[in-house]
């Protein structure tokens, strides 16, 4: 059995199979199992109990214990935004950085003439400022796959990746 205070300001409902969170900057819903555990609200606390069935027991424990901790996160994400920082560093041909719809599109690197494109997951945000990237949103998950999939558009392909280090780095 996991369970997770839920502070002043934010709203927990178990609809289904899913936990919907809101709160001021809004909307999270975490999808979960609903064969392996069993979720509720009661007053300020989630519970998240697994099914009682002796050859899922270990399974449903440990689907407990990772669905609290996202529970957790899921409230942390619709009352501090999640962000991370990255950095466009170029030495050879000057990129730049658009965001269109739900892409970045990442023109000139290596002097391409195709740009290269990176999916922006759900509802993350991005802000770019010369060089510097802001990604931020309310889900942990969305903002890592979206810093994640900026990393992979950058990947050098069929260069000597000593000497083409340009792309787009988290920064510390």
């Amino acid at each position: 059995m996991a369970s997770v205070e839920i502070p002043n300001g934010i709203s927990v409902e178990v609809k289904g199979g899913a936990i919907v969170t809101k709160g001021a900057l809004g909307v999270n819903e975490r999808r979960f199992n609903s064969a392996l555990l069993e979720a509720k609200v009661s007053g300020s606390k989630l519970t998240i109990n697994p099914v009682n069935d002796r050859k899922l027991a270990k399974k449903a424990a440990k689907a407990a214990q990772a669905l609290a901790g996202e529970a957790q996160n899921d409230i942390a994400g619709v009352t501090k935004y999640f962000e991370t920082s990255m950095e466009a560093v170029f030495a050879h041909f000057p990129m730049t950085l658009e965001v269109k719809g739900p892409k970045l599109m990442i023109k000139n690197m290596f002097g391409e003439r195709a740009p290269r494109s990176a999916d922006i997951v759900g509802n993350t945000k991005i802000e770019i400022k010369d060089k510097s990237v802001r990604i931020y949103g309310t889900k942990l998950d969305d903002v890592g796959q979206t810093a994640a999939n900026i990393r992979t558009a950058c990947k050098v392909r069929n260069k000597d990746v000593r000497v083409f280090q340009d792309g787009i780095y988290h920064v510390a």
